[in-house]
């Protein structure tokens, strides 16, 4: 039994503790808040035993084998490096760190300390992407585009409008429509094709609530697109929190195209085998085939069910970990080059 803690009282901890229910091998002891009331009151309803408001209290507890960290971007790496250098395996909530320095540090701190750290993707851990992996590798033929898109309106656009200041537009805290969003475009990206020789990049930026023109980190984006070049292919990534984008993504071989809704939880795949019909210059005739896969009622609990079969030192699970890692450190080393060229600056970068 893998005993957890959490950090963090947002809706994206709520959502992990319903699927950690679901996970037989874990069992939730432990909630952290710097406000000890706010800790019990999260941690309560979904059986937590133990309460925290100082970070080193809660990661020296011996009761606690692993805690998963759902704080501001910015306090990821320091809080995972606080908890791993006390001996606990760390889940973290995308984006991982920062940037891929301090990302490469919290790995390179797990791998001495024996424990195993992990970025919370739950997009690269369901069934459906183990199906897009299969399928971009043995039924395509050789791609040559491919497309990740993923933007949504939320309600905190409406109160950034209003001048209020919020963490996940806070360039101080990492966040920013790239950190938020666009992150779900990247990985997946980088999962299939690994680390692009080169980045283009242009953004929808805006002055940052609360920062001044002498502020290193006085730019937020809000949407944008970039360009993955891989020499015989070219991938596209659109992301945003300023419109609703209802275009599947897709990955476009030479012998066939496969598509699928909602790249933050793969859904409705579907390939498209190529026919060549002469003088044809659109699609919707092609034959399609769609492709059955499961759909977790709770997504979360994929990566939850990896994270601790790593824990409990399975191989295929510390297997999958390398590559999960791997693939979180080329992200942020692509997330890093799209910032550089649209003018977003985070105080982890100076550091």
């Amino acid at each position: 039994m893998v005993r957890f803690a959490t950090i963090g009282t947002s809706g994206i901890a709520e959502q992990f503790l319903l699927a950690l229910a679901d996970v037989c091998e874990a069992d939730y002891v432990a909630s952290y808040s710097r406000d000890l009331a706010r800790a019990r009151d999260f941690g309560t309803p979904f059986g937590a035993r133990l309460f925290f408001d100082d970070i080193d209290d809660l990661v020296s507890c011996e009761d606690v084998d692993a805690v998963y960290i759902a704080s501001p971007n910015a306090l990821h790496a320091e809080q995972a490096l606080a908890a791993i250098r006390h001996g606990k395996h760390v889940l973290v909530e995308k984006p991982f760190a920062s940037n891929e320095a301090e990302a490469r540090l919290v790995f390179d701190e797990a791998r001495r300390a024996g424990v195993v750290a992990l970025e919370a993707t739950r997009s690269l851990h369901v069934p459906a992407f183990s199906a897009i992996e299969r399928i971009v590798a043995e039924d395509l033929g050789q791609v040559r585009l491919a497309t990740f898109r993923f933007s949504k309106v939320t309600s905190r656009i409406s109160r950034l409008r209003a001048g209020e200041r919020i963490n996940v537009f806070d360039p101080h805290l990492s966040g920013g429509a790239l950190m938020d969003i666009g992150v779900y475009c990247v990985e997946p990206a980088v999962a299939l094709f690994g680390r692009p020789e080169r980045v283009c990049a242009l953004a929808v930026t805006s002055p940052a609530v609360g920062t001044s023109g002498d502020d290193p980190c006085c730019v937020i984006d809000l949407a944008g697109e970039a360009l993955l070049g891989y020499g015989d292919k070219v991938v596209s990534l659109s992301y945003g929190k300023l419109s609703d984008d209802i275009t599947s993504s897709q990955v476009e071989g030479e012998s066939g195209t496969l598509a699928w809704d909602q790249v933050s939880c793969p859904a409705n795949l579907r390939v498209h085998a190529h026919e060549d019909r002469g003088m044809v210059f659109r699609m919707e005739g092609a034959s399609t085939t769609p492709v059955m896969t499961e759909l977790p009622e709770r997504d979360m609990a994929c990566e939850i069910l990896d994270f601790v079969s790593a824990v409990r030192g399975e191989g295929g699970a510390l297997a999958a970990r390398e590559r999960f890692e791997t693939v979180t450190v080329d992200s942020l080393a692509v997330m890093d080059e799209i910032r550089r060229q649209v003018g977003v600056s985070f105080p982890a970068d100076a550091r």
